[in-house]
């Protein structure tokens, strides 16, 4: 029994997989010149800051988060190495890029949640007794993991947008990334006390679940 809960998890988790790497080539954007392209939606724009000081309409935004900045800023990794130099025509492509690295990220991300689900069942068991089950535990813990911070990586590090989007008050984004920074400490605290402390541990990774949940189905909401 033990080993057919096995094959199936490890059926899902490797479907998961094959999804993800197969979805960039679904996900290209059709026309990188078209205008739409330049003004990345609330819903694409993820974790960016959503206010500017002025209309400037430089290759780059006045406002990146710190990864954006490091690789893909003036004197970023990108530009002092000669990979990608800044310029109009890199820039479109780098929106091409960004497009497919966020919509990836959307479909991880529900992939995400479904092992999530997977993993609170198992989590259940083994907390009612069922022993058996430890590894195979430990195993989607793992694999939970790397998918979160698969995600997250490709949000964190995609290029950043031309121009953001002026916008002031509570919107979906803006919800998004608050939930990020609650979500991000629970996956930290959940690891951290998996062997040490039994009930942070579980409160932890309720409070993950909860937080990430709320953080993908916010982004159905303009």
């Amino acid at each position: 029994m033990v080993n057919s809960n096995k094959s199936y998890a490890l059926g899902i988790i490797l479907s998961a997989a094959l999804l993800t790497f197969t979805f960039p080539l679904w996900a290209q954007v059709k026309c990188i010149d078209c205008p739409e392209v330049n003004q990345i939606s609330l819903e694409d724009d993820l974790f960016a800051e959503l206010e500017q000081e002025n209309e400037d309409t430089s290759l780059l935004p006045s406002k990146m988060l710190i990864t954006q900045r490091l690789i893909w800023g003036k004197n970023g990794l990108a530009r002092i190495t000669g990979i990608v130099p800044l310029s109009e025509e890199n820039r479109l492509r780098e929106l091409k890029w960004r497009r497919t690295m966020l919509k990836t990220h959307q479909v991880i991300g529900y992939t995400t949640l479904a092992a999530m689900v997977a993993q609170g069942i198992i989590g259940g068991k083994l907390y009612n007794g069922d022993y058996s089950l430890y590894k195979l535990h430990k195993d989607m813990g793992n694999a939970v993991t790397a998918l979160y911070f698969t995600g997250a990586g490709l949000s964190l590090f995609a290029p950043p947008a031309i121009q953001l989007n002026k916008t002031k008050g509570l919107n979906s984004a803006r919800m998004h990334k608050w939930l990020a920074t609650v979500h991000l400490s629970a996956m930290i605290a959940t690891q951290y006390y998996s062997d040490r402390d039994r009930d942070i541990h579980k409160a932890a990774a309720y409070t993950l679940f909860g937080s990430y949940a709320a953080a993908t189905i916010v982004l159905r909401f303009k």
